[in-house]
């Protein structure tokens, strides 16, 4: 207990002096996982509207895949694109592998599914509400898919929520495409990992503090626009 307290209280030194180690990995660490977040909805959305209000052959089995792909292991996800960008793989002559750029990439595909199946519910529960409505204004499927997703924008931000807090509390796929190279492509969970194999336990608590603040910070951000959209438009 003495040693865990001691722990603590290095770690609160470490973030109220604002360490430069700290600092850096933190906003590696938001510059990666948010810009994997934005990709994976910049595809994912899109496609769960689709699978929501579409009617093609193989609709329902693809619903099983993005579901069944919600629960990819990261390590296999890591692997895969590790084979992708390495020397001897399809992607190598762009050199991104043991990158940033690398780990945007595992993080992205690790999260397209989840935010794709979790969109694919909220439209396929406003497409029961409207489709009599869309279809007598004389809206495709397509043009309807567009419209619940900007009418649900708000509502899609629990699926964004999931997608983030998916991708900055990865380890096993980063660590394997980016190779947890200091200062280059160490994020906060990958050296909360190390530094607790080696003992720093300080340097290790007050990234867990940081991570664990982050992800609250943005779910109450994201609940309170939520609720200000919600007052303002009904």
């Amino acid at each position: 207990m003495p040693e865990f307290s001691e722990s603590l209280l290095a770690a609160w030194y470490l973030l109220t002096d604002a360490n430069a180690r700290l600092i850096d990995v933190v906003l590696l660490s938001l510059r990666v996982s948010l810009t994997a977040a934005m990709i994976a909805c910049l595809i994912g959305m899109p496609i769960g509207a689709l699978l929501a209000v579409g009617r093609f052959p193989g609709r329902r089995a693809l619903i099983v895949l993005f579901n069944g792909l919600m629960g990819l292991p990261p390590v296999v996800v890591g692997l895969l694109v590790y084979l992708l960008l390495s020397r001897a793989g399809p992607l190598g002559s762009f050199g991104l592998l043991f990158s940033p750029a690398a780990m945007v990439i595992a993080q992205a595909v690790l999260v397209t599914p989840i935010v794709a199946a979790l969109t694919r519910q909220t439209i396929a529960d406003s497409w029961l509400e409207f489709r009599e409505q869309l279809r007598s204004l004389g809206a495709s499927r397509t043009r309807a898919a567009a419209t619940l997703l900007w009418d649900g924008r708000f509502s899609l931000s629990t699926a964004a929520l999931a997608g983030f807090g998916r991708a900055i509390a990865e380890v096993g796929a980063v660590m394997i495409v980016g190779g947890n190279i200091d200062g280059v492509t160490r994020v906060m969970t990958t050296t909360i990992a190390l530094e607790t194999s080696k003992g720093d336990l300080p340097l290790a608590l007050g990234l867990g503090l940081i991570l664990i603040t982050v992800v609250l910070a943005v779910n109450a951000a994201a609940y309170l626009l939520r609720q200000w959209a919600e007052r303002r438009w009904g």
